[in-house]
């Protein structure tokens, strides 16, 4: 049987949406897809060496460096959803509805609250460490601890220690029955999460399955793939856990009205 090595992120593990989306690839395409859920940063270091043959990362950043060095040869834009920053029900720090999630940051760390972190280099993780650098706030002054591990892991932690913790909003609702953490910050422009796929080089990579990656690919970025993503979940949380954007812009995207999409 042909096989694919997907890297993803573990959002789309997590929350459900992958093993729906390859089942029915599988099934169309003959194909059996190998899954390394292991964050964005992680999955950009095995295609780098040629421990994967496609892709899907929420990174932009770090994904537009991987293409530079020629380890990509075709980057294409999927999904996107938010993050969202969710805490303890008590609400120590007082964020909850706070419009600047730079600012709920800074009070988080002023009034010496527990923050849970990835620390694992993948997509949310760095945008964590981003909206830290943009508070000109040391997480360390506060109560801060590092999982190193999934998302689905870490809101466990959070949940279990009552701590602050930034998440895709899909893994969260996905797992919210079983967590006590109440949203407390969204719709904030950093918040914004978008997904893309990309095909791994095999020049650079001798041994990536190309055609199977892009056959992937296509599949994703068609209408299948497309309409299941655009129904992930809606019967249970009235809206979609992601919106597809097969052949979107960037600047379609965040100049839509993603934020009321996905309003609490």
């Amino acid at each position: 049987m042909k096989e694919i090595r997907l890297a993803t992120t573990t959002s789309a593990q997590d929350s459900g949406l992958l093993a729906q989306l390859l089942s029915r690839f599988e099934s169309e395409s003959g194909y059996k897809v190998q899954v390394q859920a292991v964050g964005s940063g992680q999955a950009m270091e095995l295609a780098r060496r040629g421990k994967a043959d496609i892709l899907l990362v929420h990174d932009p950043e770090a994904e537009q460096r991987l293409m530079d060095e020629g380890f990509g040869t075709d980057r294409r834009i999927l999904m996107h959803n938010d993050f969202i920053l969710v805490g303890p029900i008590d609400d120590p720090a007082k964020v909850k509805g706070m419009h600047s999630v730079i600012e709920a940051f800074k009070k988080i760390v002023e009034t010496k609250s527990r923050f849970i972190s990835r620390n694992d280099v993948s997509g949310t993780d760095k945008r964590e460490k981003e909206i830290w650098q943009k508070a000109n706030t040391d997480p360390h002054a506060t109560d801060y601890q590092e999982t190193k591990s999934g998302m689905a892991e870490t809101l466990a932690v959070a949940s279990g220690k009552k701590g602050y913790v930034l998440t895709d909003r899909a893994t969260f609702l996905s797992q919210k029955h079983e967590l006590k953490l109440e949203v407390m910050v969204e719709g904030d422009d950093l918040l914004l999460n978008i997904y893309h796929v990309i095909q791994v080089n095999p020049t650079k990579s001798p041994g990536v399955n190309a055609e199977g990656a892009k056959a992937l690919a296509d599949f994703l970025n068609g209408p299948n793939a497309q309409e299941i993503i655009g129904n992930f979940m809606k019967d249970r949380f009235g809206c979609s856990l992601f919106v597809p954007d097969a052949g979107k812009t960037m600047q379609e995207i965040t100049q839509g009205n993603w934020k009321q999409v996905f309003a609490s």
